[in-house]
């Protein structure tokens, strides 16, 4: 197989738990410190080598379209009043080189059919990535999770999914993998279930939102016959390519953040906050200061 250049971002999701803020707005918009979750799953992808950015979109999702536009007026108005600096920023949104492609899901019909709507993009000859950016994963002073998981493939030339370990009262939450050893950061599996009781689950290695699937993924999408809510679930069509090839579990470096919910969403804010160069003295004195406060109460 060629070597991987294209990623799908499933971004066709309501955000319903980000009511009323999700309205009108995609919640891969929501921003952290100055940037939206949806930039920082893309400079994850370009820095593991990848260019061609593939968005599952769907209704009132368009300013992800126009954020990875260019946009001639304020790059005009940035110019003439000569911030250089805010200018950079704007055209670095999508690096040179790097191209997008947005392909409309007409319904909601799972992780699986957005996966599948991206099949005539993809050539029968290149794996590929998937990147939920809800699943914000922070590696910092190492290499960015896909680009970890890409050097697996390179190495492997299969499948490969992102795992991480989670409580086993928390299975219940994840698609949860079982694997040939019980050790190493690469493992071969031997199963996947989907949200399995904490009694049921055959281990705590729980799948996040990083893939790198073979082009195989697509028939097997085809052929899965719909799930609860007339949904493809892409853990089913993972259980199955299994049986006709290797697909890896990939314990990755680094922290994850689920961006999916209100506590994870605030967690990574404060986190990416105390490292920002521009505020962040200004907020690690604030938390110090209302920390003595509430202690003095």
């Amino acid at each position: 197989m060629k070597k991987i250049t294209k990623a799908v971002f499933p971004v066709a999701g309501m955000g319903t738990r980000f009511l009323p803020a999700t309205k009108a707005s995609p919640k891969e918009m929501l921003p952290i410190v100055d940037k939206p979750l949806i930039q920082y799953a893309v400079e994850e992808a370009v820095a593991a080598g990848i260019t061609e950015l593939i968005f599952i979109t769907g209704r009132t999702k368009r300013a992800i379209e126009d954020h990875f536009d260019k946009a001639y007026e304020l790059e005009t108005e940035l110019e003439a009043r000569g911030k250089h600096a805010m200018l950079e920023l704007v055209r670095k949104t999508v690096p040179a080189g790097v191209n997008c492609i947005y392909i409309r899901q007409a319904e909601a019909l799972g992780l699986g059919h957005a996966v599948l709507c991206a099949s005539h993009v993809v050539s029968d000859d290149e794996a590929f990535a998937v990147i939920l950016a809800d699943d914000l994963l922070d590696n910092p002073g190492g290499d960015p999770v896909m680009k970890q998981m890409v050097d697996v493939f390179k190495y492997n030339r299969c499948s490969v999914l992102g795992t991480m370990n989670v409580p086993r009262e928390d299975t219940r939450q994840y698609g949860i993998v079982s694997t040939e050893s019980a050790t190493g950061k690469t493992q071969r599996m031997t199963g996947i279930v989907e949200k399995p009781k904490p009694e049921e689950a055959p281990t705590t290695q729980a799948v996040v939102g990083r893939y790198i699937l073979t082009p195989r993924i697509f028939q097997h999408l085809r052929e899965l016959k719909p799930g609860a809510g007339a949904e493809l679930q892409l853990t089913d069509a993972i259980a199955s390519l299994l049986e006709e090839e290797a697909v890896l579990a990939y314990e990755f470096d680094g922290q994850r953040f689920d961006c999916g919910s209100k506590l994870g969403y605030l967690k990574a804010t404060v986190e990416f906050a105390l490292r920002h160069p521009e505020v962040a003295e200004d907020f690690s004195e604030y938390l110090d200061s209302r920390r003595e406060r509430a202690g003095s109460a």
